[in-house]
């Protein structure tokens, strides 16, 4: 490692890590390196780059508002990136989802949720202390957002300064699983159990698709009967669509495709199109009323400098004007992902566990180390696929691929073919 560079990089073992590469630019779906190598980004650069690098319309709409307004506090004063952002959210959102909350990003908007969640019923008179969350599920790196996702190994170090939760199976499934039923009524057996102790306050789930957990997929089924469980006891869905928005999963939001609404939502990562940090947390109404009262101890006392960023809203406005322009750049991907599944990883001898959700593909690699985040497949694979000039970086043995929306039939297939070739020279 660079002995001089003052910079501490994430998730990063500083002093075992590679030098990292230099980006001079973007286009599209490639990286441009300082040695002019060309990098194809497969994972759309930690999910965020849903059209692609350096898009016109995002960096016109930055230019613009930046003539006008880069900032201004938000407690007090608004402005029209953020009045314009805020109602073509909810116009694409189920209609119960009525208040949009700005902060900074997907961890923030989650200890929003929590925040907001558990102080709902605090306003109502109740002292509810507990969460449902699941096991593998990620929220952020924030205290709160830790202790909803504590079955992660990484947080171990600070697990003296999480809360605890109610911890439950994660009903994964995959092509060709022959268990998913029974699995499901088990969860949700359990979870009922749970809620019989009426101390509750919320299910936190990340819905279709667990992110950081190891792209585990579940069921719109699973999540239609979690609705139906909170609306029988009275307790809050919250849905982590961070990484699920803005047409991961082949529509425009998770709970469009599940069909099952959540009380809130926190949407990140893709909100401003990978242009800028920017999140929002959205409850419905019943919630928004709980906090709206002449006592103004019952009012939400959140918030951060950065909260409503015109600059971040402004551009937050043009990407859900391109997403809703050309849906069919985010609906195709999962047909095509199958189609080079198929042509040439599902005989595979290394992989299985194949599934696919939308524009996300994800598969499990065989080896004979334990399975998990640190499996050493994934460093090997990883310098392998950059060798290459592809940007995979596979979650431990889990390997998926998440590319911009503007990828072609092409170059999609060339990400299976370097797959192909990789795992069989192993």
């Amino acid at each position: 490692m660079n002995a001089h560079s003052p910079i501490w990089r994430p998730f990063t073992q500083m002093k075992t890590t590679p030098e990292p590469l230099k980006v001079k630019r973007g286009d599209g779906v490639w990286l441009e390196l300082e040695d002019d190598r060309r990098i194809l980004d497969c994972i759309s650069s930690w999910w965020v780059t849903i059209h692609g690098h350096s898009h016109p319309a995002l960096a016109e709409a930055l230019y613009q508002q930046a003539q006008q307004l880069e900032h201004v506090i938000f407690a007090g004063f608004t402005h029209d990136p953020a009045e314009q952002l805020a109602r073509n959210l909810l116009a694409h959102l189920p209609s119960e989802l009525t208040r949009v909350f700005f902060s900074d990003n997907g961890s923030t908007s989650v200890e929003v949720a929590l925040k907001m969640a558990y102080q709902y019923w605090r306003n109502l008179g109740e002292q509810r202390s507990t969460f449902i969350t699941f096991e593998g599920g990620y929220h952020g790196d924030t205290i709160g957002a830790m202790s909803i996702g504590s079955g992660s190994t990484w947080w171990q170090p600070f697990r003296d300064l999480m809360f605890e939760t109610a911890l439950v199976p994660f009903p994964a499934t995959y092509r060709g699983d022959s268990t998913i039923e029974r699995k499901e009524a088990e969860v949700l057996e359990t979870i009922e159990q749970l809620l019989k102790q009426q101390n509750i306050i919320g299910i936190f789930i990340e819905p279709l698709i667990q992110g950081a957990g190891g792209m585990r997929m579940c069921r719109p089924q699973f999540l239609q009967a979690l609705r139906t469980l909170a609306d029988q006891f009275n307790v809050l869905l919250i849905y982590d669509e961070v990484m699920t928005g803005f047409g991961r999963t082949g529509e425009l939001f998770a709970c469009v495709k599940s069909a099952a609404t959540p009380d809130i939502i926190c949407l990140s990562k893709g909100l401003s199109g990978g242009c800028l940090p920017l999140s929002v947390t959205i409850a419905n109404e019943a919630i928004y009323q709980a906090f709206y009262q002449d006592d103004p101890t019952q009012a939400f006392y959140h918030g951060h400098s950065y909260t409503g960023n015109p600059l971040a809203c402004a551009t937050g406005v043009v990407s859900l004007e391109l997403l809703t322009q050309n849906p069919n750049a985010y609906k195709r991907l999962e047909d095509l992902h199958w189609k080079f599944l198929d042509r040439y990883l599902l005989a595979h001898s290394r992989l299985k566990q194949f599934r696919v959700c939308g524009t996300i593909a994800a598969m499990e690699i065989k080896t004979d180390d334990e399975s998990g985040y640190f499996n050493a497949i994934a460093p090997l694979l990883r310098s392998k696929f950059l060798e290459a000039g592809f940007l995979l970086r596979p979650l431990g043995d889990t390997l998926y691929i998440m590319p911009p929306y503007c990828i072609t039939a092409d170059e999609l297939e060339s990400i299976y073919e370097v797959i192909d070739r990789t795992l069989s020279a192993l």
